[in-house]
């Protein structure tokens, strides 16, 4: 009996289970699970596609998926208990065995699946293979409009700007200031990943809860602080935030002096640190010592050159705003004389006044030795940023300038070839100018979106950006937008010929000579202008008049050459050439002329004989690709 029972017993409980298993095939229960399973995962990856998108909260996608986990059970249960029929829904115990229509509903089911499976499977390729995952672009106008970031760790934060409380006139300045020198100290850690500068920058002087803004940023802690001064007087207050909750986990007040702003802001950044579990050792905090100027007082004064010299760049002379600009430049090289990037603005100056005199238009009272000098202040600054470079590619652009300055052009693509595989958000002088015309201009183009995206409101950000995308000749439409896009927001006469010439490029010349008209506001400029729409269009008989204006200038005229070059006078365009060639620093001069000239080579290369030597130095293919044409021209 014994036996018999010991044997019996498991042959039940299996055949239970068995048929609990058939009841749950023939109910169709498990097909509805694993359609549910599928479908629900479908309108996760939807919906996390589209909250990203519209800069809906974490929280809104958190509560989908918890909504659809809840529901399984729910549908689990519905199934077991109900079924389908040719009357509708009935409760399971309601239909006869004998009229069920389970076997169909299953085959229902199975196509289901099956269709469902074959769109998640399409999504799941679209997503690995074909979508880049570009970082979302960050704001140009005054209020963001979505997340920098899709979901960060713990350890991601933001420092907003800090509220200057006082009204003094550098008082912004200073505030902005110790706000960059300690994020530029928290980037220098790994475990932190903290949002960039001008996302942060972007909420200045917004009210907005610290929540919505961590949100719109996608960080999980946010600095905010004030500063206030009287004389020499300060008082610095600092808090870290939990976004998600508001809780302050760090705040401190500092009274002190501008000569201690260098210790209050590396106190301020090491106890933020510290605070989000950053383990600090010495390797560490001598990263964030080395981050940016550590002079708030330089900041200032660095941030009021580079207005003067960002406005000079949208101008067509440029040399007065540089002067002011150079000021403060050596300013601030006097308080912190290992800043690379404060010389690399400070050789400008130089190079101009070099480019002026050249091409016939040297300033009154300028010397010969005076432009030797200059020559000289332009490669020592250029040797200095490049001295006292903090990464690869800061240090590779620097080099790239100088090479290209000093007329030492062996190996120049290497260069460039090295410098633009840096990653980072900094842009050399020259660089824009010698990949345009050396045939690196898609390689370069990425490199002026992300100084675009660091900067979005300098006109030589948007400036580079669309004349690169012009010179690559792919897509004329983008290269229109993107120039009209930044004349909107950084107007400048030389982002303005930028703008004329991508409407040529689509050959839109009746909107182009509708823009000289009524966008240009100096006659001489105006004319050229209109120079290049009549030469772009072959129009012999606008350019008439425009030629007996032309001849005027002298021949080596930073326009005149290309004017000659458009309406294919070759032997005036030689003869200014020649001139500009003959100086020391004619070569690079020539250089500049040919991007704007936009023609291939504006002039025969054996009428350069000096430039022509550094072309084959260089190793670069001539003439180069041009985005335009000129019918009159016939070499």
């Amino acid at each position: 009996m014994k036996s018999r029972y010991t044997v019996r017993f498991p042959a039940r409980a299996k055949l239970k289970q068995v048929s609990f298993l058939a009841e749950l095939k023939r109910r169709n229960v498990i097909r509805v699970g694993v359609a549910y399973a599928v479908v629900a995962w479908v309108i996760a990856q939807i919906a996390e596609f589209a909250f990203e998108n519209f800069g809906a909260p974490d929280w809104v996608l958190k509560s989908v998926v918890v909504i659809l986990i809840l529901c399984l059970p729910i549908v689990l249960i519905f199934a077991w208990a109900y079924e389908m029929t040719p009357e509708g829904i009935k409760r399971e115990k309601e239909v006869d065995r004998s009229q069920s229509i389970t076997a169909q509903t299953g085959r229902k089911l199975d196509r289901t699946i099956i269709a469902v499976l074959a769109v998640a499977l399409a999504w799941f390729a679209w997503d690995k293979f074909m979508s880049t995952h570009e970082p979302v672009a960050e704001p140009v106008a005054a209020a963001p409009v979505e997340p920098v970031v899709k979901q960060e760790p713990d350890n991601s934060v933001a420092v907003l700007p800090f509220v200057s409380m006082s009204s003094g006139p550098d008082d912004e300045y200073f505030a902005d200031g110790l706000t960059e020198e300690i994020l530029n100290s928290l980037a220098q850690l790994p475990e932190l990943l903290v949002t960039a500068r001008t996302s942060a920058f972007s909420f200045k002087g917004m009210d907005l809860p610290i929540q919505e803004i961590a949100s719109m940023l996608g960080v999980e802690h946010v600095v905010e602080g004030s500063v206030r001064r009287s004389g020499e007087r300060l008082r610095v207050t600092a808090q870290l935030i939990r976004a998600e909750d508001g809780f302050h986990l760090w705040s401190e007040t500092y009274d002190s002096t501008s000569a201690d702003m260098i210790t209050v802001q590396e106190n301020i950044a090491e106890k933020i640190a510290t605070a989000l579990d950053v383990v600090l050792d010495e390797r560490k905090r001598e990263a964030m010592r080395q981050a940016g100027l550590r002079d708030v007082e330089a900041f200032t004064l660095y941030q009021k050159g580079l207005e003067f010299y960002d406005k000079a760049h949208g101008e067509m002379d440029q040399l007065e705003g540089l002067r002011k600009a150079n000021v403060y430049f050596e300013e601030v090289m006097d308080r912190v004389p290992e800043y690379s990037p404060v010389y690399s603005a400070h050789s400008d100056l130089y190079v101009h006044l070099l480019n002026d005199s050249v091409t016939g238009n040297r300033p009154e009272g300028v010397t010969d030795q005076m432009l030797e000098d200059a020559y000289a202040s332009a490669i020592a600054d250029h040797e200095a940023a490049a001295k006292f470079a903090r990464a690869p590619r800061e240090r590779y652009l620097a080099e790239l300038d100088l090479a290209f300055v000093s007329g030492n052009w062996r190996g120049i693509k290497g260069r460039i070839e090295k410098a633009l595989a840096e990653p980072g958000c900094s842009d050399g002088n020259w660089t824009p100018t010698v990949a345009n015309v050396g045939g690196y201009a898609a390689e370069y183009f990425p490199l002026a979106e992300a100084v675009m995206e660091c900067d979005p409101l300098r006109t030589l950000s948007w400036f580079n950006l669309a004349r690169a995308k012009h010179w690559m000749g792919d897509d004329p439409a983008e290269a229109l937008r993107l120039a009209r896009e930044g004349s909107e927001i950084a107007p400048g006469t030389w982002l303005g010929m930028t703008l004329l010439q991508t409407l040529l490029a689509n050959d839109m010349h009746d909107e182009a000579y509708a823009y000289v008209a009524s966008d240009v506001s100096e006659d001489w400029v105006a004319e050229i202008f209109q120079a290049m729409v009549a030469a772009h269009r072959g129009d012999r008989d606008r350019l008439a008049p425009l030629i007996e204006q032309a001849d005027k200038l002298p021949p080596n005229d930073f326009f005149s050459i290309q004017f000659n070059a458009w309406t294919g006078r070759r032997d005036k365009a030689n003869e200014g050439a020649a001139i500009i060639d003959a100086h020391f620093f004619g070569p690079q001069s020539l250089w500049q002329i040919t991007q704007w000239c936009q023609c291939g080579s504006p002039w025969d290369l054996e009428a350069t004989p000096n430039f022509a030597a550094k072309i084959r130095d260089a190793d670069i293919a001539w003439p180069p690709e041009s985005p335009l044409t000129f019918p009159l021209k016939d070499w």
